[in-house]
């Protein structure tokens, strides 16, 4: 499809395979190609077909630069994913102090999803990664 001036629109393929490519870089830590994906207008909330965002898949696979750099542009460090995890929870159960430390500073809610931060913390026997909260 060709749009005026010989843009090209996008098809809907064409857009999952950038949602795909961009959730990839964030899962594997590729901090400045994400963000080159975020300077070219893909939304830094976006989320895949379970509902994970960037910062969820940064979060969860330990990605502590990445995830300080999608809260510095404004990423919800509270989305959900379709599970009702939040990124903070995700982090928690695997044991990613500096990530959890982020999001925490970043005002993430230990008290929101299933399990709350909180609840994970408690399961998993990480309740010292919560002092990072005083």
């Amino acid at each position: 499809m060709t749009g005026t001036q010989g843009e090209r629109s996008l098809t809907p393929e064409d857009r999952r395979r950038i949602v795909d490519i961009a959730m990839e870089l964030a899962r594997t830590g590729q901090t400045a190609d994400l963000l080159d994906f975020l300077d070219h207008g893909v939304p830094v909330d976006i989320t895949d077909a379970d509902g994970n965002s960037f910062l969820m898949l940064a979060a969860y696979h330990g990605r502590a630069e990445t995830v300080q750099a999608l809260i510095a542009r404004g990423a919800d460090v509270d989305l959900r994913n379709s599970r009702d995890q939040s990124p903070v929870a995700g982090a928690i159960f695997k044991g990613e102090e500096s990530v959890v430390r982020f999001l925490v500073g970043a005002g993430a809610d230990l008290d929101a999803g299933t399990p709350t931060a909180r609840q994970a913390a408690e399961m998993f026997g990480r309740t010292r990664l919560l002092e990072v909260e005083e």
